[in-house]
């Protein structure tokens, strides 16, 4: 498990420990995921200035397309934090206290994410049809982000909360 021998405790960690190492291991899978798609993103986004294009776009374009390159970044460096955060930590017994500083920032980068991936959307979308057509789907994207990345887990939890409650 990730830092069993940094803990110096290997085998005999207590379940405090197991848990943080398990709930770490899932976290960087999580993270990983994201992280791609992050990075593909913003690499798009930066090549974006570069165009013939870009000299042409409207204060407005502009203005969302400055906006998207910022939340891109601030994305990627909370995506990116739990691994500083682990580096810096790592040997110093705090691994529940990295997991819970990780998870958080964890899921900073996804509200900043669902924000960059909204705001690409709109520059697209605006430029491609109009800023009608582009409010109108970005509203629906970003709903769809609240739907699947918070309504979901959240009514999952409920669900199964009640149904423990219902067989004790």
């Amino acid at each position: 498990m990730a830092d069993q021998e940094d803990e110096g405790e290997g085998e005999h960690r207590g379940s405090v420990g197991r848990r943080a190492d398990r709930r770490w291991s899932e976290l960087l899978q999580e993270v990983r995921v994201a992280q791609t798609g992050v990075q593909i993103l913003l690499g798009f986004l930066l090549s974006v200035a570069f165009t013939p294009r870009f000299a042409r776009l409207g204060d407005f374009d502009r203005t969302v397309y400055l906006v998207t390159v910022v939340l891109g970044a601030a994305t990627t460096g909370a995506l990116i934090a739990p691994v500083s955060v682990h580096r810096l930590l790592s040997g110093h017994r705090l691994k529940p206290e990295l997991v819970h500083m990780a998870a958080r920032l964890t899921a900073l980068g996804m509200v900043l994410l669902a924000l960059t991936l909204g705001s690409t959307l709109l520059l697209l979308l605006h430029v491609a049809s109009g800023l009608a057509v582009a409010v109108w789907v970005v509203a629906a994207v970003m709903t769809w982000f609240a739907v699947c990345w918070v309504l979901l887990p959240t009514w999952i939890r409920r669900h199964a909360e009640r149904t423990r409650m219902d067989h004790r």
